[in-house]
């Protein structure tokens, strides 16, 4: 069970993460997180291309060693990429000393600068993000598409992520095997019912210090 829209009381809990961005524009934030994946990972960039959209890539740095090609093909089409750790850690289940040291192996292998983290499953204990939070925003997300629900049909993921997505939402989807059957038909109709519409498509912009 899962919420498409980020509620209020979570973001009053945790208003220090990132789970939106200005509403003034219509902008929308598109988040990938589990790749790079083979042939999934490359469906996503083709997508975007189609509608010069940028995106963030939230990598798992297992991922990225095993296909750092198709890491290298994110970077060169111009998207963000963001730390998803090593091993896809859910935090509220992994002490903290080894929490932030797969963090930190995982930016190794990225090896480009971001300040851009994303904890798995969106658990992370405070005093986790305490620690990244000097260095780091913590981006959590305004609309979960669910393409990662099995039970969940392409078509209701679908009406769902347009149901909620608004000027400034991030939103969340999938590059990973669970959530290709639903993101392969998502995504597609979800960037021409948008761009239709005149929305661009932008990366969560890094975090810039004074």
């Amino acid at each position: 069970m899962f919420l498409h829209k980020s509620n209020f009381l979570l973001r009053t809990i945790y208003p220090e993460f990132l789970w939106r961005l200005d509403d003034s524009e219509p902008v929308i934030y598109l988040t990938f997180d589990d790749g790079p994946i083979p042939d999934i990972t490359e469906f996503a960039l083709e997508q975007l291309d189609k509608y010069a959209a940028q995106a963030t890539f939230f990598c798992i740095g297992d991922n990225v060693r095993k296909h750092t090609d198709i890491f290298y093909n994110v970077i060169e089409a111009g998207h963000a990429i963001g730390n998803h750790t090593y091993n896809h850690l859910n935090g509220w289940k992994t002490d903290d000393e080894t929490y932030l040291k797969n963090v930190y192996k995982a930016q190794d292998e990225l090896r480009v600068a971001t300040t851009l983290f994303r904890p798995p499953y969106g658990r992370i204990r405070r005093s986790q993000a305490l620690d990244l939070l000097d260095t780091h925003s913590i981006v959590m997300w305004d609309v979960l598409s669910g393409d990662f629900d099995t039970s969940l049909s392409p078509q209701t993921c679908l009406r769902k992520t347009i149901q909620y997505t608004e000027p400034g939402s991030i939103v969340v989807f999938h590059d990973s095997l669970k959530a290709w059957p639903n993101m392969r038909y998502v995504l597609p109709r979800m960037l021409a019912h948008f761009a239709e519409r005149g929305y661009e498509f932008r990366a969560v912009p890094q975090l810039i210090y004074a």
